[in-house]
């Protein structure tokens, strides 16, 4: 049987054993170190959740990369982004490097096109988030945010006779 389908029994074993050991280790690493590592609260979080599982399919397959060092490797990506979680929470300037802030996108029923461009959002994703968000058309939309982690806010109009007038409920 040719190497490209079967390498043989030891770089099997080696996958299997090596495979259990890093799981255990990458959900020991993962309790310890919170929620917030899997989260996808920016684009830096999505970074590193895709660098943690391109780390553990290295740790598996390849055999220039020992246990150890592919579990030094997952714990320091772990630190790295538990460091600078806690430092954007702390410091202003830190949290501009790494985070960006959420953008408005649809305003009253208008796309706003500087700002779709500017994050290169196409008018076809706009109207497929308003759908997911069970409103039919662009105009029923107060608002529409493109949010940190890529994802879409919808804020649906509110109806004229559901609205409060001044603040106040009109049914008192």
């Amino acid at each position: 049987m040719p190497d490209w389908i079967f390498g043989g029994w030891e770089p099997s074993l080696r996958t299997l054993v090596v495979g259990v050991l890093s799981y255990a280790a990458l959900l020991a690493v993962l309790r310890v170190s919170g929620k917030r590592t899997l989260s996808k609260l920016n684009a830096f979080d999505l970074v590193v959740t895709v660098a943690l599982g391109s780390t553990i399919a290295t740790i598996l397959l390849s055999r220039d990369v020992a246990l150890v060092e592919g579990l030094v490797a997952l714990v320091l990506l772990v630190a790295l982004q538990f460091i600078v979680a806690y430092l954007s929470v702390r410091w202003q300037r830190v949290a501009n490097l790494v985070k960006s802030e959420p953008t408005l996108i649809v305003r009253h029923g208008r796309m706003l096109h500087d700002a779709m461009r500017r994050e290169r959002v196409a008018d076809a994703e706009v109207e497929q988030a308003a759908r997911l968000n069970g409103v039919a058309r662009i105009d029923q939309i107060e608002a529409m945010i493109l949010e940190t982690d890529g994802s879409f806010s919808v804020v649906p109009t509110v109806p004229d006779e559901h609205r409060s007038i001044g603040g106040n409920d009109e049914r008192r």
